[in-house]
């Protein structure tokens, strides 16, 4: 069986990888088309050092970097000389601590050594000036050219072909799906279109009517003379300055991250054999040559011999492009893929292509996950220059982006004038705690990590919530409307939502191998009529692919929003307000109702994000101001606060609440996630939760878990649990050791915290607070 006629466009490593792997799964009827001579074409992986690094803050990005070093060293095309990171700052060092932890839960053996080891596997270092370093054994260097042309000629061999100088002109559609592309002279009709374009990924986007939001950027490279290098010496990054090294011979190459950025406009590419090698600009580059010298002192009476400005492919959010395209059903794409992940992105999109779904998750690589604010082109060159800045620097999850004031809620201007402190999350602007609330007394100590982006009021803010009332905002959800059987929705959730009309179902989104591809709420407001709340446009994009003739799907979120109102007053404060009887016995948990707070139309639905009583409440946008104020002048005798994401996270762990994306992904079923109970079967792993001793030291998620001395799972969420009086995680083991009382321990910055599992939820098990 061939399979599709499948059309690549881009001979690089990502295309020749993805024929590869396609073919390989026995889909032969695949043509790759490039517009440059085959297979050294001008775009990035002509020019790319070639470096596979597999250590990453994100699992899904060392997946695809472990994948692509398991497949090129089985291929003859990688050199495994290892890596070494070093510091030169205590700061530096703490970072090459973190990236250890990330290596332990990724299962990527690496090891902090101290200066002494370090100038001994790379005796060229002026050791004096550094403080340790990050040695992974398992990472190298890979040709990109010759692993483009063997992946080719395997993929030759079972029936592809490949054509240069071939540059497309059209890619053709009718009826919303692709048919193919066309060349000045020629026409290749497809079923399925791949672009594996890199740089030039936005304008065969254009040609498809789809964006393809990523920004083409240069960067700095030279080859220098004779240097006393060796190929077997490790690659070797200096982040504190934005360097990295590889050898070539006795020869180094050298690249720079620490020039100002250089976005690329493609009509200024040179139109000769090498278009995505820019003349080199010698200014720029005179600080990154001078600290080079500095950590390899070699290098100070060596000279460059070739240098250029190569252009790279960026993001947003510095992840891959990957997927089919939301607008154009066959348009897929593999965008922004460097060769550490080369083919690893090449498997995830074929399994993707052939099967229906990765093996891996790939939320975060998506093509479709941003909002349509997102794809702006301003956005999109303003966070990828920022992305490109900070390539070396060290990031902290919380850092705000360059773009803000993207998305605002109705309620905006209400929480400034309360001094919120926001945060951003897609686009959002979303208050992470109030300067008008005060800090408790005596606040606790914490390590200066997880205290950046973060405010003791949080701890006012979650007490106030348990013992009062608080409002949140959660206009950052997304609200979807849905209009027909209540079989559809049954179908793609793990929940039969064919209840009566009133009720909420909180329940998942599953993709066909019972993955769960998010946590929703479906609110049946009619015999046809749903309200969705999700997570994002991926889960608008799922509903959409999967909806028959006959059924809408309408994402409502911009032209809504919503507040939680929670505490034990919220029945007291809302009575009064609204024609809807809210009575423990008239409006039971998991219900919803339509009606009237105040003078605004609102939609109530009784749930908590929090585990206390109250509910969710959603009007159109127009009505948000109305809305606040409604609230908060009646709940002024209510001792009514404002409180924001730091409370709410604390609150929702303390409950056990789970965060699709972060918590579980389409790689978890709902019973090792703990939504449903798992029967009979008993899951090899469970999402478990830990209580640590309260040291001060609070993870941030992705942190290494260890039983025995042994890495045995990694942290997806954490914070301090205000009512158990302890710091709370969440992290994915082993079912053997998820069981309440087993110790364990997190790797936390090159310490060990001692943790333990505890039964769930930590507060209020008999859900009594949420049902009174």
């Amino acid at each position: 069986m061939s399979g599709p006629t499948v059309v690549i466009i881009g001979a690089g490593i990502v295309g020749c990888a993805l024929a590869d792997e396609l073919t390989g799964r026995g889909w032969t009827d695949v043509t790759v088309l490039d517009q440059g001579p085959l297979f050294e074409t001008g775009g990035s992986s002509s020019h790319a050092p070639g470096l596979v690094f597999q250590t990453e803050p994100s699992r899904t990005m060392s997946r695809l970097a472990r994948y692509t070093v398991e497949k090129y060293a089985g291929l003859g095309c990688f050199a495994p000389v290892g890596s070494l990171e070093v510091a030169t700052t205590p700061a530096r060092l703490a970072e090459l601590h973190r990236r250890f932890g990330f290596g332990q839960s990724w299962g990527v053996p690496s090891s902090v050594l101290d200066p002494a080891a370090c100038a001994t596997l790379f005796p060229l270092l002026d050791k004096s000036i550094i403080v340790g370093g990050l040695h992974v054994p398992s990472d190298g260097l890979v040709p990109p050219v010759r692993a483009a042309e063997v992946q080719a000629a395997r993929a030759t061999s079972l029936g592809a072909r490949f054509l240069g100088n071939r540059a497309v002109t059209r890619v053709t559609s009718r009826s919303g799906r692709v048919t193919g592309v066309a060349t000045a002279d020629e026409e290749f009709p497809a079923d399925l279109v791949v672009s594996c374009a890199g740089l030039w990924g936005p304008a065969i986007g254009a040609m498809a009517g789809v964006p393809i939001p990523l920004l083409p950027m240069a960067h700095q490279y030279v080859r220098t003379t004779a240097a006393g290098a060796s190929d077997d010496l490790p690659i070797l990054r200096h982040q504190d300055r934005d360097l990295y090294f590889r050898a070539y011979g006795d020869r180094f190459g050298v690249g720079s991250h620490r020039h100002e950025p250089m976005p690329v406009d493609l009509a200024d590419l040179p139109g000769d054999a090498h278009p995505s090698k820019l003349p080199f600009t010698p200014d720029t580059f005179r600080q990154s040559w001078a600290a080079a010298g500095e950590l390899i002192p070699a290098l100070r009476g060596a000279t460059l011999e070739d240098a250029f400005n190569g252009v790279l492919s960026v993001t947003a959010d510095g992840f891959p492009l990957l997927g089919e395209a939301a607008s154009l059903r066959g348009f897929w794409v593999a965008e922004a893929v460097r060769v550490t992940h080369s083919a690893g992105a090449a498997k995830a999109v074929a399994e993707w292509m052939a099967d229906g779904r990765p093996a891996i998750d790939l939320h975060e690589c998506d093509l479709n996950r941003f909002d349509a604010a997102q794809l702006a082109p301003d956005y999109v060159r303003r966070r990828a220059i920022r992305t490109f800045a900070e390539t070396d620097g060290i990031r902290h999850p919380a850092d705000p982006p360059p773009v803000r004031n993207v998305r605002v809620s109705p309620f905006h201007p209400r929480q400034a004038e309360l001094g919120a402190v926001f945060g951003e999350a897609a686009g959002w602007e979303r208050p992470l705690w109030y300067a008008t609330n005060p800090p408790p007394e005596a606040p606790r100590p914490r390590d200066e990590w997880s205290a950046r982006h973060w405010s003791p009021i949080a701890e006012t803010e979650a007490r106030l919530t348990r013992r009062r009332v608080a409002l949140y905002d959660m206009t950052p959800l997304t609200r979807i409307n849905v209009t027909g059987p209540p079989s559809f929705l049954s179908g793609l959730t793990a929940a039969d939502v064919d209840r009566p009309v009133g009720t909420v179902v909180y329940t998942c989104l599953l993709d066909p191998a019972g993955g769960i591809r998010g946590d929703v709420t479906v609110a049946r407001l009619g015999e046809d009529r749903f309200r969705v709340g999700g997570n994002g446009p991926l889960d608008v994009d799922w509903l959409r692919r999967h909806a028959p003739p006959g059924v809408s799907v309408r994402d409502v979120t911009g032209g809504t929003c919503g507040v939680g109102l929670w505490g034990p007053a919220a029945r007291e404060l809302v009575a009064p307000l609204t024609d809807v009887d809210v009575s423990a016995e008239g409006f039971r948990y998991y219900r919803a109702r339509e009606g009237y707070l105040g003078t605004v139309p609102v939609l109530l639905l009784r749930l908590s994000g929090v585990g206390e009583l109250g509910w969710e409440i959603y009007t159109e946008a127009q009505y948000g101001l109305r809305l606040w104020d409604t609230l908060w002048e009646a709940g002024r005798e209510h001792g009514l606060i404002a409180a924001g994401r730091l409370a709410f996270d604390s609150l929702r762990l303390e409950k056990g609440y789970r965060t699709w994306g972060r918590d579980m992904t389409t790689e978890d079923g709902p019973d090792q996630a703990g939504l449903r109970p798992a029967g009979d079967r008993v899951p090899d792993r469970r999402l478990t939760c830990l209580l640590l001793a309260d040291t001060g030291d609070v993870p941030l998620g992705r942190e290494p878990v260890y039983a025995g001395g042994f890495p045995v799972g990694h942290v997806t969420g954490a914070a301090y649990g205000w009512s158990v009086g302890a710091p709370i995680a969440y992290a994915w083991l082993p079912s053997a050791l998820a069981v309440p009382g087993t110790q364990v321990e997190i790797g936390y910055f090159g310490r060990l915290l001692l943790a333990t599992v505890a039964a769930e939820p930590l507060f209020d098990p008999q859900n009594e607070r949420l049902r009174r």
